[in-house]
């Protein structure tokens, strides 16, 4: 009964390290097609010009990959480094969202105004060359979220340095629109949309990191029973060993 036990949570462990690999080679696929075709899309961020949408799902897919792979040959050699890796990886990974998680929260004020600051440092670089990837993002953004700038319209009129904004600010867009002042432009700043979406979504994005955190917790303990259980099954063979001479 002990060794169904053990056997079944090899395999399961096995599965459910499967899963994560080929998610893993999923989002790394996405991520290098979008490095591919968008190039910088998304970048943001002058401070940060390679935290783009793009590596950062290369980033977690690699990650993803890397653990699941681990965790699939450990689980079906039932090797005890290649376990006992995967583990610590899931540990890790762990205690560095719990860190982030916790910095977060503590500091919310000051990181929601640094977000602020550098997004507003952004725009200048909107019509420079070499900033394709920026330009596409906000016109993604002001155009999905019918907002304009990081806080209202007038953001665009320090950055550009002139009365003009985005055409992608105007309600009713057509080329040039931007530049017509009295053309009716969305009002409500692009930050503030963000921060609304996350305040009406926090129920379903706290369900989405506790399944996380569920998984990530189910992976550890699996990993640790699978080691538990190799090193009985030695001390059985040893046993036996011991019993035959």
């Amino acid at each position: 009964m002990a060794r169904g036990c053990i056997c079944c949570v090899k395999y399961m462990l096995f599965l459910f390290n499967l899963l994560f690999w080929l998610g893993g080679c999923g989002l790394l696929g996405v991520g290098v097609w979008l490095s591919v075709s968008q190039g910088s899309f998304a970048t943001l961020s002058p401070s940060f010009p390679s935290l783009s949408a793009a590596n950062l799902i290369i980033t977690l897919g690699t990650v993803v990959m890397v653990t699941g792979f681990l965790g699939c040959l450990g689980a079906i050699k039932e090797n005890k480094c290649l376990l006992l890796s995967f583990f610590i990886v899931l540990l890790i990974i762990l205690l560095a969202e719990l860190i982030l998680l916790i910095l977060f929260f503590v500091y919310t004020d000051k990181v929601s105004e640094n977000a602020r600051r550098d997004l507003k440092e952004g725009l200048v670089l909107y019509n420079t060359d070499n900033n394709a990837g920026l330009r596409d993002a906000w016109s993604t953004i002001q155009g999905e979220w019918k907002c304009c700038g990081v806080m209202n319209h007038r953001d665009w009129y320090s950055a550009l340095h002139e009365n003009v904004v985005p055409d992608r600010c105007c309600q009713q867009v057509y080329p040039d629109c931007g530049r017509n002042a009295s053309n009716a432009f969305w009002t409500r700043g692009c930050y503030e949309k963000v921060e609304e979406w996350l305040d009406h979504n926090k129920h379903l994005l706290g369900t989405i990191a506790m399944c996380v955190l569920v998984i990530q917790v189910s992976g550890s303990l699996s990993a640790c029973r699978n080691l538990r259980g190799r090193k009985m099954k030695q001390v059985r063979k040893t046993a036996v060993h011991l019993m035959a001479t």
